[in-house]
């Protein structure tokens, strides 16, 4: 027996073509685990799938019911089980609540919310047994909110309500569900989401937290795998937020932000594009 605690594991994630879900794909591989892949851009998904010698994939929109269904089906059967899945695709876009561009609001809770439900409902049957792990990937926007960010927010906490309920429907089978909260990661969604000319007038030109090293989350969330935990945090100073978020939110909502309101105004007129470009309907 490998003294790896994941040697051999089955693990399925989402969003594996860049950023987190690759670098959690590449670490599991290292340690042993076998890891299927999905996503939206074949290209990467395939540098990605070499990395981990040649680890099943599927190109699909987590959007879709159907598709979520008929990947998860095919990548289970090419594992031969499914011991944990990493519920991890998510796209961001600043949206001023009022006045903000039509659509976005949606795509948030297409992708981030329902794409995450589909693919835990998909998955929750195989992974339904002891040691079976399921990880939904939230944010530390789902428990603190920002101006521009309303609609990854809101899509973030639906995320983390739906581990919480899951964690109690899956309690009998033995299975475990944890959910992962990040703050700003050094990954494209970070540099996208935070880039834009009224996301750097907000915050100065930087972020609000700090950029954290990719390892961070990776850490974490091999962790949690390994651990099966309830919570997977990163960075570290977040995880005393967590049980402190209404004493959070009221300190940043008192933060004064001088340049807010010609923020928003240019963030109504900004052309910028999802963190991850989305597929037609």
């Amino acid at each position: 027996m490998s003294s790896q605690p994941l040697f051999g594991k089955r693990v399925l994630i989402t969003g594996a073509a860049r950023g987190i879900g690759a670098a959690v794909a590449r670490n599991l591989h290292q340690q042993g685990a076998l890891v299927a892949l999905l996503g939206l851009e074949p290209e990467l998904l395939a540098e990605t799938s070499a990395a981990c010698g040649g680890a099943p994939w599927r190109e699909c929109d987590v959007r879709n019911p159907e598709q979520v269904d008929r990947a998860i089906g095919e990548l289970v059967e090419d594992l031969g089980r499914l011991d944990v899945v990493v519920a991890n695709a998510g796209i961001a876009k600043q949206l001023p609540i009022v006045g903000g561009q039509p659509g976005v609001f949606e795509a948030h809770m297409e992708v981030n919310l329902l794409g995450v439900f589909y693919t835990l409902r998909a998955a929750g049957p195989h992974i339904a047994h002891p040691g079976g792990y399921a990880l939904a990937v939230a944010s530390a926007a789902a428990v603190i909110q920002l101006p521009l960010l309303g609609a990854y927010s809101a899509s973030k906490a639906g995320v983390e309500a739906l581990g919480n309920t899951l964690r109690q429907e899956l309690r009998p089978t033995g299975a475990k569900v944890g959910v992962a909260y990040f703050a700003e990661i050094d990954t494209d969604m970070t540099s996208r989401g935070f880039g834009s000319e009224a996301g750097k007038m907000l915050t100065g030109g930087g972020t609000l937290s700090g950029v954290a090293p990719l390892e961070s989350a990776v850490n974490a969330v091999i962790r949690g795998i390994s651990r099966r935990s309830r919570r997977v945090v990163a960075p570290f100073w977040l995880r005393p937020v967590l049980p402190l978020r209404h004493f959070a939110q009221r300190a940043v909502e008192l933060k004064p932000l001088p340049k807010l309101e010609a923020a928003l105004d240019l963030a109504r007129r900004e052309e910028i594009d999802f963190t991850t470009h989305q597929p037609e309907s």
